[in-house]
């Protein structure tokens, strides 16, 4: 397929590299088509790869599936940019967190009533948007491995077959897949990042990851 990666931070780079990696195309866009960081991803992939580099519009018009990876207070802008009509009946993977950081540590600047996941929908009503790869930090985004067993990445979504693709995806990166139901579903997903941030920051730790038990 032709990935594109809206975003050039650590969880655009990441995904990118995986969809590179189980052989995908994968076109990484940001403001300008000259961004440093991207051009020095495109460099690091390799001349005669599937990696190549372009606007938000240019990737979005590029690629069958797109990757939202930048933060949530540039996510309006971006996805102004990269233009609803060229993402129109594409499937959409939704990876951001709204996420703030105060005295008491991580929150959301969205919750609980309404979600970061719905208003990218929202905003894309002909785009078939599907949350994912919120739940984790990025360097366990690829090929988890775990003592026992690959963890859980839990989706939502209002269109199924996006859902079955995102779950496709997922298994192909080494995870299991646990499907919540429609976008609202992000609603209890985001604060799971809550979660993890908060242990992470406590455990001093990035290596964990979420598993739901089953009897």
């Amino acid at each position: 397929m032709k990935i594109g990666i809206l975003g050039t931070g650590d969880v655009g780079k990441t995904l990118a590299n995986a969809f590179l990696a189980t052989g995908h195309q994968v076109m990484m866009g940001s403001r300008e088509a000259a961004n440093e960081k991207a051009l020095a991803w495109a460099k690091a992939a390799g001349a005669g790869t599937a990696a190549s580099t372009g606007t938000f519009a240019d990737a979005a018009k590029f690629s069958d599936v797109v990757v939202l990876a930048v933060s949530w207070s540039g996510a309006e802008n971006a996805l102004k940019l990269a233009g609803a009509e060229n993402l129109a009946g594409k499937v959409v993977i939704d990876a951001i967190n709204p996420l703030t950081f105060g005295d008491r540590g991580p929150g959301l600047a969205i919750g609980h009533a309404d979600s970061a996941g719905e208003q990218v929908k929202r905003g894309l009503p002909a785009a078939r948007v599907v949350k994912a790869f919120n739940s984790v930090g990025y360097a366990q985004m690829f090929k988890p491995d775990f003592p026992d067993g690959p963890p859980d990445m839990f989706i939502c979504g209002n269109d199924d077959a996006a859902k079955k693709t995102v779950t496709e995806i997922l298994i192909s990166f080494g995870w299991s897949t646990i499907d919540i139901g429609g976008i609202e579903g992000s609603r209890v997903l985001e604060p799971l990042c809550v979660l993890w941030v908060d242990y992470a920051m406590r455990a001093h730790s990035h290596s964990h990851a979420f598993k739901l038990l089953r009897k």
